[in-house]
């Protein structure tokens, strides 16, 4: 049986022990063991943890900040409403992904310190979906797509805490099921708050 190469069985590893028991108890010494190599092995690919859990977040879940570097440099031949309804679909799966992975550092307020500056110092973060998305609703606007007027940073904010809402509230609840389909939802927060920007 043909391996996979250690790069991609340590992603792999990172991304289920980070889904399954959290980013704070996911170790490098237990990711490297899930990936049958030696924590040296994982090193010789990764900086440091932190720099594994974007790669995670980059490889291995969806497109949000790819879709939005693309939308914010050309919209495309789409309408404002169906972009909006892409972008709410993809940052409701990948926040759906991303709650449970990085929930565990609030109860680690020194881990969760040293992940925030590791990540400063890379430019990741989670501010940069909003800024994002701010950048491609400033293009929509300098297109005339919507208000000349609209907030671009509230409505940014607006959808993809909507998003990230959903993750965290139906994550705890009875079923852990919200009560729209992910398409209905999607497609129904944009077309609300397209509204306040139209």
């Amino acid at each position: 049986m043909h391996q996979k190469p250690a790069r991609v069985r340590i992603v792999d590893a990172a991304y289920e022990l980070m889904l399954s028991i959290g980013l704070a108890r996911a170790t490098t010494k237990e990711i490297a063991k899930a990936a049958d190599c030696s924590e040296a092995a994982l090193y010789k690919y990764f900086a440091n943890k932190e720099e594994l859990f974007v790669t995670v977040l980059s490889e291995r879940l969806p497109k949000l900040g790819p879709l939005l570097t693309e939308l914010s440099k050309e919209p495309g031949e789409k309408s404002v409403e169906e972009n909006l309804t892409e972008i709410a679909r993809e940052a409701a799966l990948f926040y759906e992904q991303t709650f449970p992975m990085a929930a565990s550092l609030y109860a680690e307020p020194q881990l969760k310190r040293r992940h925030e500056e590791a990540l400063r110092e890379m430019g990741a973060g989670p501010h940069r979906p909003i800024q994002g998305l701010d950048a491609y609703l400033r293009s929509e606007r300098d297109a005339g797509r919507i208000s000349r007027d609209a907030d671009t940073y509230a409505a940014a904010s607006l959808l993809l805490g909507a998003c990230a809402q959903r993750a965290f509230a139906y994550d705890m609840a009875p079923g852990r099921k919200p009560p729209q389909p992910l398409d209905e939802f999607a497609a129904g927060l944009a077309r609300t708050l397209l509204t306040g920007i139209a």
